[in-house]
């Protein structure tokens, strides 16, 4: 209740108090995790796979501070690992996407983001600490938020299609050519919507 209230500082009071498991310990690294506090996070992830080795919420978890501080590479290894546990995890799958994408292994980030996409369409809705969120490069952000325009334009959702289209636009993608031969804006591209958007964008 505490964490659903963001009032983290009490929950990891709670959660010290509660009997020391891998639960509770990737509970209170979520916590920390929350605050920035990722060192500390990181410990209590490293505590919880010291009791249970192939937790792969903790895994996952570990992965994300790696992540946050720029480790990509580790981050990598540790949601593959994670995804190997845990394979029908989207939440997995989009976090090693996004790693993929600020490695900028663009390739291996769409495979995982199309995973994801298939295990789960809503894995993109809304934030959560256990989505990550997108590369600091706006080079890998913009290939990431297109990626993603693009898996919602294939199955019909073309609100969450401009949605992430528009961010792309917004970050610097300006490769008109690609925009209208891509195949996968071939409906969306006879909307007014698409229209609309194009011409605030100033692409002709």
């Amino acid at each position: 209740i505490l964490m659903a209230r963001q009032e983290y500082l009490a929950a990891i009071d709670s959660y010290r108090q509660a009997p020391v498991t891998a639960v509770t310990l990737n509970k209170l690294g979520i916590a920390y995790h929350h605050l920035f506090a990722l060192d500390t996070a990181r410990k209590d992830y490293q505590k919880a796979l010291l009791i249970r080795p192939n937790y792969p919420e903790a895994i996952n978890n570990l992965g994300a501070a790696d992540f946050a501080q720029g480790r990509y590479k580790q981050a990598i290894k540790l949601y593959r690992k994670a995804l190997t546990l845990m394979p029908d995890s989207a939440v997995i799958a989009a976090n090693l996407g996004t790693a993929y994408f600020a490695a900028g292994k663009f390739q291996s980030g769409l495979e995982s983001y199309q995973s994801a996409f298939r295990l789960d369409p809503s894995v993109f809705d809304g934030e959560s600490l256990q989505v990550i969120q997108g590369p600091a490069s706006q080079r890998e952000r913009v290939r990431q938020d297109y990626c993603i325009a693009e898996l919602f334009a294939e199955v019909g959702n073309q609100d969450r299609a401009l949605e992430y289209l528009r961010k792309a636009l917004n970050d610097g993608f300006h490769d008109r050519n690609r925009l209208m031969q891509d195949t996968d804006f071939t409906q969306l591209r006879k909307t007014p919507e698409f229209a609309q958007l194009m011409a605030e964008e100033n692409i002709h």
